[in-house]
């Protein structure tokens, strides 16, 4: 097959996957999808904030992917907002953003989302 492998998931599953993975030694990790996928999707990335442990797991993901493969990050949060998404810390969070952002393609959609115009399309017609 040709083709890439692709992962997608949502911030809080990435972070329970992480967390059970914490102890594992790194050479073992290698099969997790959220490790070796070419591109990883996450989802969600602020709806919810991280704690201090996480926000660390968490950048630790993001630092073993920089450079190796390509994650892409959702989020409904402007970046000058996201401290307050990995436990208040500033630090952690312009590490992670360091490395996010070296060689990226930012996007910034505003407007009404996509499934609310839908709905108010549907309110419309009745």
């Amino acid at each position: 097959m040709n083709g890439f492998c692709v992962a997608f998931m949502r911030l809080d599953e990435l972070i329970h996957a992480l967390k059970r993975d914490a102890e594992i030694s790194p050479n073992r990790l290698n099969g997790k999808k959220y490790l070796k996928s070419a591109l990883l999707v996450i989802d969600e990335v602020g709806f919810t904030p991280l704690d201090r442990r996480e926000s660390n797991l968490f950048f630790r993901l993001i630092s073993h992917r920089y450079e190796r493969v390509s994650t892409v990050l959702t989020s409904n949060k402007g970046i000058s907002d996201w401290p307050e998404a990995f436990a208040g810390d500033e630090v952690i969070t312009t590490a992670i953003l360091d490395r996010l952002l070296h060689h990226a393609h930012v996007f910034n959609i505003k407007g009404r989302s996509y499934r609310m115009k839908s709905v108010g399309e549907r309110m419309e017609r009745s």
